[in-house]
């Protein structure tokens, strides 16, 4: 690795391939300086990036590529979604998705080693695969990036170059009071998650909610693509095992979360392949996926990726943990949701998703109204729960009468 200044790095770029594919570090650890650069001096370029916040480069000759499309993404005019399940995206990139550069954000070097801190995700394939064809692999070498461990550690001898930074990292704003509705539904979700289980879930308010009902849970793990600030609240009622490592894929949170990441030997970031993998998903101790969705219907199929045909995230991680999690012994996995959307005042319980379906056969659909079992059930008896016990009660009869229409009734 050599530290350049940004004209050196300039000329490297300009020295790429025609068009180029460049993955860069995705979600909350987007190398902003690198990608300035980029943008700057490579008229035309692919860049592939997971889950792309606001300020990407967006003109023309520039193809914005994911997985999985971020807020930054989502009405890009060159928007390039490749339908993926988060575990399969190194397989693309080893084999469909050929890798010309890649853009890191990192910590400074220790011994020889940096970290990728609080990304790892797809960047370890992203790495091997550039490399293999004789790519350039740059860093943004970060003073402010928390030292992680686990495959978040890269030898310097495997990036070209680097420019030092010395900036903050993406916060969240400062959450607003968690509503009714979302608090009984994380007392729902707590009420059927026991003693010793193993977690997977995201972010946002139902997530919080789930967080904030578990403290009085003992013997927790942790097995997850991401976790935020609420994991700091179960640490700190002495929810979690105390003898077991948390794994997860990325981090986003407060700069609290940032600092008691760093050095941290008890949180293992692990590459997708692995964290998502539901073979070893499935080998987690009661393992319990707990994920969302836009709508559910009375089939028990989920769409957590589109609105009006238009992609608006992706498959993500709910299908990788959602198989891993029904074949861990004692598993389940669980949708929890609002059963009313009070943007587009419709219900989230609907007689049959009209969208491409994200996921199918939960354990439970789980929101304010109550819990609807699914697994192991008939299908007119999950649709009959579903509307009894899920969907809000200003669209029941409707729903009983699309039941009948359906044959689920």
């Amino acid at each position: 690795m050599i530290t350049v200044d940004t004209a050196t790095l300039g000329a490297e770029l300009r020295a790429l391939p025609e068009s180029p594919r460049v993955v860069a570090s995705g979600n909350h650890s987007i190398p902003w300086e690198l990608v300035r650069l980029l943008d700057e001096h490579v008229e035309r370029y692919v860049l592939n990036t997971l889950n792309g916040p606001p300020g990407l480069p967006e003109r023309e000759g520039v193809v914005m590529e994911t997985s999985f499309v971020g807020a930054g993404q989502r009405r890009h005019p060159g928007l390039r979604y490749i339908p993926s399940r988060l575990s399969l995206v190194p397989v693309l990139l080893r084999r469909s998705l050929p890798v010309d550069a890649v853009l890191l954000h990192c910590s400074p070097p220790r011994d020889g080693v940096v970290s990728l801190g609080i990304e790892v995700n797809v960047l370890p394939a992203a790495i091997e695969a550039c490399r293999e064809r004789g790519g350039l692999v740059v860093a943004q070498v970060n003073d402010r990036m928390p030292y992680t461990y686990g495959d978040a550690l890269v030898p310097v001898e495997h990036i070209d170059v680097a420019l030092e930074v010395s900036s903050l990292l993406p916060t969240p704003p400062p959450p607003g009071p968690l509503g009714d509705d979302a608090r009984t539904i994380g007392a729902r979700v707590a009420a059927v998650v026991p003693d010793g289980a193993t977690l997977q879930m995201g972010i946002g308010a139902v997530p919080d909610a789930v967080l904030a009902a578990l403290t009085g849970h003992r013997g927790l793990r942790l097995w997850t693509e991401m976790f935020s600030d609420g994991l700091l609240a179960l640490e700190a009622a002495g929810a979690l095992d105390p003898d077991h490592p948390l794994t997860t894929s990325f981090l986003f949170g407060t700069q609290d979360l940032y600092d008691w990441l760093d050095r941290n030997r008890r949180v293992h970031l692990l590459r997708t392949e692995r964290t998502n993998d539901p073979a070893l998903i499935a080998r987690q101790r009661q393992m319990t996926s707990i994920n969302t969705a836009l709508e559910v219907d009375l089939f028990g199929q989920a769409n957590a990726s589109r609105i009006g045909a238009r992609i608006h995230s992706g498959f993500g991680g709910q299908t990788d943990f959602i198989v891993g999690a029904l074949h861990s012994q004692g598993g389940q996995a669980i949708m929890a949701l609002r059963s009313w959307h009070p943007r587009a005042d419709v219900s989230t319980i609907v007689p049959m998703v009209e969208e491409p379906v994200t996921s199918f056969q939960s354990s439970a659909i789980i929101t304010e109204q109550g819990t609807a079992p699914l697994l192991g059930h008939s299908e007119k008896e999950q649709a009959a729960h579903l509307i009894e016990q899920a969907a809000h009660p200003r669209v029941r009869e409707e729903l009983w009468e699309e039941a009948h229409h359906l044959g689920l009734a």
